[in-house]
């Protein structure tokens, strides 16, 4: 039996206009859909396709099922938000394949980039991560929070841009407020802050504060948290809003 094929595809940050060009045409030829419901729900049916729901965890055995489908001749797209490679599919993809069947090595396998959430965030503040950044899941579920705690302080001590994911969950409310405690203890008050919630979708928020007075309890798992380094800094609009930018060069005293 020929083997299939197994594109890894991001749906960009929320706003179906971030969607790349190709992705609509990789999601329309694909026999078979892949992914956590709630992205599945963002793709309009078609005759035909089979869609394979699941949960937002079990990303390895969600990348197997695809890998077996492919396998036995299939057109499959495994479905992630923002871009498939940015704590998404396309790594539970590979892992998959270096462990799992031989099988699998012979599928022709595509990653797809997608607009992440931090670009996304980024273009809607300003210009943030026009210098260095850093970015750091806080979610422990697949690696040791000392093992975050030690990677937030030392990024916070080299001085990068910090950009969080999964800051905080129903099972994890604490370890946001663990990290801005780091933070705190690291980096100036009048640090620049973002909370960035659902950007691209209807219920948007975005909120600018700074560092000693930001309230960690804002965010969850569908916010991105930003803060900044010593060298960003606020704009003011001519609406009265702001946008946040990093100057290109560094060390300046601008």
């Amino acid at each position: 039996m020929t083997a299939g094929r197994l594109d890894v595809v991001g749906l960009g940050a929320g706003a179906r206009e971030w969607m790349t060009l190709e992705t609509p045409a990789i999601l329309e030829r694909a026999t078979d859909l892949v992914g956590y419901g709630g992205y599945l729900d963002r793709i309009p049916p078609r005759q035909g396709q089979a869609r394979h729901a699941s949960g937002n965890r079990g990303e390895i055995e969600r990348a197997r099922m695809a890998l077996d489908l492919a396998a036995a001749g299939r057109e499959v797209a495994v479905v992630s938000g923002g871009d498939p490679g940015i704590f998404a599919m396309a790594a539970a993809v590979f892992e998959a394949v270096e462990t799992g069947d031989p099988c699998w090595r012979k599928v022709q396998i595509t990653v797809h980039p997608g607009v992440s959430a931090m670009l996304a965030v980024a273009a809607r503040l300003g210009a943030p991560l026009g210098h260095d950044f850093c970015v750091i899941s806080l979610s422990d579920n697949l690696k040791p929070w000392a093992a975050i705690e030690r990677r937030v302080r030392a990024a916070a001590e080299a001085d990068f841009v910090l950009v969080f994911y999964n800051p905080a969950s129903q099972a994890r409310p604490r370890r946001i407020h663990e990290a801005f405690a780091l933070l705190r203890a690291v980096k100036p008050a009048a640090t620049i802050v973002a909370f960035a919630r659902a950007v691209g979708r209807a219920d948007e928020r975005v909120a600018l504060t700074t560092l000693d007075v930001a309230d960690p309890s804002v965010a969850d798992m569908s916010t991105l948290v930003l803060v900044g380094s010593s060298e960003t800094r606020s704009v003011e609009r001519g609406d009265g809003g702001r946008w946040i930018y990093t100057p290109r060069s560094y060390g300046t005293g601008r």
